[in-house]
């Protein structure tokens, strides 16, 4: 396609988005426009029908006065000419009573066995019924009758329990009175049928009517009671069914309990969009207050209609613009198009030159404009144009050798690495690769690489996954396959490989054999353990080698003397004592023994070990402070192991404040771990020396053997938690024990088993 089709499609294209987009705004605005004048209009007629309905509601209302008066009036007049006895009355008095007074009828109650019947009325479907409305003789005087004519009452008495309804539709109007003079009351009524033709010009029903035919384009009125405070919205069409007070609701609105809240709450009309059935409708929905304070909510649907219409003809008017618009502009862009493109010939010849290899030719053009300009750049980059070639041509070369030489260096490392692409598919190898695991590139190139056992597959799933998020993992050391299905160790480091756009395009894994480096850590932890045990025996032969020099000089002094002294007996007792001690606490650190776990609540194990030394404490003037969760903190433990460990903390911290005063025991749940700090006040243990802390026979106390700390940690190590020592010279120390909470077997059993240390009774004389 040429520069001149080109350019006349830009510009009609450029052109029409223009001139769409300046309908689509006007015709949002002429949209916007209409629909507020609209809704403005929908609410004011809303108004005018809510105003409308207010005075039919108020002409019902003193109607419904007027009916009262009568019926009251009525019951006086018939209070007036009848006798004081029930039985005394005929129906024939009644009935003239009824044309007379114009109700429809009479009725006389009276009281037999605390129940009101009626003795007498012009209806004979009442005689005999017994009257079911509730009276409230404390406040409105009701009588209390009997078989007499004896009466307890407020007279005259007179109340009317039956009020028209929103649309004037109680079944009947009706009244009871009591003057006092008689043992009957006297119950007035009128029928729906004697007072309908009054009603049928005030109900709502009749003005929302008038003012359907008043305005074709309002569909449809409905009263609706406001939602209780506390109510719960509901969805569903017929969520509302029950609140309509007047008017019909045959275009339901799903939305309409929401809608009723929100006009409710904010004291304001609401205008909104209806479809229903492919047809567009708008609504309103007006909080309406009343005189009497019976607030209810008046809907208005009206047509869409009338804005459709006058959205169409301003479209129409501004589409005719639109056209006579565009067929100018096309007939200025093809004329001015073609003096435009006479230049631009001249310099798509010599384009196409400088494309075929020939950069000796020059463009001519006599034009101070644009044109000009590009013409002169143009012959600027002919001359340049055979430099920058032998420049790439060099710079191809240099590359071609450089990826020689890095691949070289690739192949010669003795690490194992291979490519893979997003799909794990193997893009390339190096040697390294083909010696540690046994497959050549033409084998595994282009399949995924089965090097990964099915043992450690989920953690492979998770590698995979933090690739796949773009992050790189460090060296870390596992298990994978070769080609002949055996084992090697190895360290792996695996980087995701990113393209300019910040997208991985492969991943790169560097694998390293451990085997023989695994073999020699394996040996310097043996030698290890040889080293730690040679401390062992060196400090148990010097911490018993003392005793035993004491028990040879004694001895050999009661060998001289031939005498046996009491004291010196004491003495050599208490050293075999010492050296038994050492003795006991050296096999319970060398020989683990089979100990019986049990769910405990770590807040009764450290609750037994404080009832124990809480009365040596006070002897000390010390006072152990709690402050254990309320909830059960269980772990899995031996117990006696567990209070093996705090009497020793325990007393350490007591020994560490010959002054008195408290030790604070906390117990809490922390990220699925009891959390238990023992806190002193003592006299707090230097840092130089809270570094030796655990080291067999280290130990700052007359009579100890340093044995106890180490013991310690060797049962929380057991139990698969951590023990910490903080410490602060003037302030005190504190200890800080973790062990894991339990977790719920399934089946709910326990390990009856497992193999840990014996509590024994060492350790009770260790360092703080």
């Amino acid at each position: 396609m040429s520069i001149r089709r080109k350019m006349i499609l830009l510009f009609v294209f450029s052109l029409v988005t223009i001139l769409v987009i300046n309908m689509i705004l006007i015709y949002s605005r002429a949209r916007s426009n209409l629909r507020d004048m609209h809704e403005s209009q929908l609410i004011l007629l809303t108004k005018q029908a809510a105003v409308s309905l207010e005075q039919s509601r108020d002409s019902l209302t003193y109607f419904e006065g007027e009916l009262e008066e009568n019926l009251k009036r009525a019951a006086q007049t018939a209070a007036s000419e009848l006798g004081p006895n029930w039985s005394g009355v005929t129906v024939e008095q009644l009935a003239d009573l009824s044309r007379r007074t114009g109700v429809s009828g009479f009725s006389l109650v009276y009281k037999k066995d605390n129940e009101l019947l009626i003795g007498q009325s012009t209806d004979p479907q009442r005689l005999g019924r017994a009257v079911t409305q509730t009276f409230d003789s404390a406040d409105a005087g009701f009588p209390s009758l009997d078989n007499r004519t004896s009466v307890e009452m407020k007279a005259p008495f007179w109340t009317d329990f039956e009020q028209l309804g929103a649309d004037g539709n109680a079944e009947e109007q009706m009244g009871y009175y009591y003057d006092g003079q008689r043992n009957y009351l006297i119950h007035v009524f009128l029928r729906q049928e004697d007072i309908q033709s009054e009603l049928a010009q005030m109900g709502p029903s009749a003005v929302i009517e008038r003012i359907k035919q008043s305005d074709p384009n309002i569909l449809e009125i409905t009263g609706f009671r406001p939602l209780r405070n506390g109510a719960v919205l509901q969805e569903g069409a017929s969520a509302v069914q029950n609140q309509i007070q007047f008017g019909s609701y045959s275009l339901v609105d799903e939305k309409a309990e929401l809608r009723i809240q929100e006009a409710s709450e904010q004291g304001e009309a609401r205008v909104s969009n209806l479809f229903l059935e492919g047809q567009h409708y708008i609504q309103s929905y007006l909080p309406v207050s009343t005189p009497d304070g019976a607030a209810y909510i008046l809907r208005m649907v009206y047509s869409y209609g009338p804005l459709s219409s006058g959205l169409e003809e301003q479209m129409v008017l501004h589409l005719l613009i639109f056209l006579f618009v565009l067929l100018l502009a096309l007939l200025s862009i093809y004329f001015t198009s073609r003096v435009l493109m006479r230049p631009l010939r001249h310099i798509l010849v010599k384009v196409q030159d400088m494309s075929a290899g020939r950069f000796d030719t020059r463009l001519y053009i006599n034009s101070r404009d644009e044109l000009g300009v590009l013409a002169k750049h143009i012959n600027h980059m002919a001359d340049n144009l055979d430099h920058y070639t032998s420049e790439l041509e060099q710079m191809n070369e240099e590359n071609r050798s450089m990826r020689e030489y890095l691949e070289s260096v690739i192949n010669q490392t003795a690490d194992a690495i291979h490519l893979s692409d997003p799909q794990w598919r193997v893009i390339r190898v190096n040697q390294a690769f083909e010696a540690l695991y046994g497959w050549s590139e033409d084998e595994i190139v282009g399949e995924p690489l089965p090097f990964v056992p099915s043992w450690v597959w989920e953690e492979w799933k998770q590698w995979e996954k933090a690739l796949a998020e773009g992050h790189a993992l460090p060296s870390v050391e596992t298990v994978r396959l070769r080609k002949d299905g055996s084992e090697v160790e190895v360290s792996i480091s695996q980087s995701p490989i990113f393209d300019k756009n910040n997208r991985i395009i492969a991943y790169i894994t560097i694998s390293r054999d451990m085997t023989e480096h695994n073999k020699m850590q394996e040996l310097l932890r043996q030698s290890e353990k040889l080293t730690t045990v040679g401390q062992l025996a060196a400090g148990v032969a010097h911490e018993i080698r003392n005793p035993l020099t004491t028990l040879r000089g004694f001895m050999q002094l009661q060998q001289q003397t031939r005498a046996l002294n009491i004291q010196h007996v004491d003495i050599m007792l208490s050293e075999l004592d010492r050296i038994n001690l050492i003795v006991s606490e050296f096999l319970i650190l060398a020989k683990p023994q089979a100990s019986i776990f049990q769910n405990k609540d770590i807040r009764y194990v450290l609750g037994d070990v404080v009832s124990l030394l809480d009365s040596q404490a006070h002897l000390y003037g010390i006072e152990f402070v709690t402050d254990f969760e309320k909830e059960p903190i269980e772990v899995y433990c031996e117990e006696n192991q567990l209070k093996q460990v705090f009497i020793n903390i325990l007393k350490n911290a007591m020994e560490a404040m010959p002054r008195g005063g408290g030790i604070g025991l906390k117990i809490i749940k922390e990220n699925n771990q009891a959390l238990i700090g023992i806190i002193d006040e003592g006299e707090g243990i230097p840092f130089e020396r809270l570094a030796k802390l655990g080291e067999p026979f280290y130990t700052s106390k007359e009579k100890g053997t340093g044995l106890g700390l180490m013991i310690s940690q060797r049962i929380i190590e057991a139990h698969k938690g951590t023990l910490n020592i903080n410490s602060m010279v003037g302030w005190g120390t504190m200890v800080t024990i973790t062990l894991p909470l339990v977790h719920p077997d399934p089946d709910g059993e326990e390990q009856p088993v497992v193999t840990s240390l014996d509590s024994g009774d060492s350790g009770k004389d260790q360092e703080e």
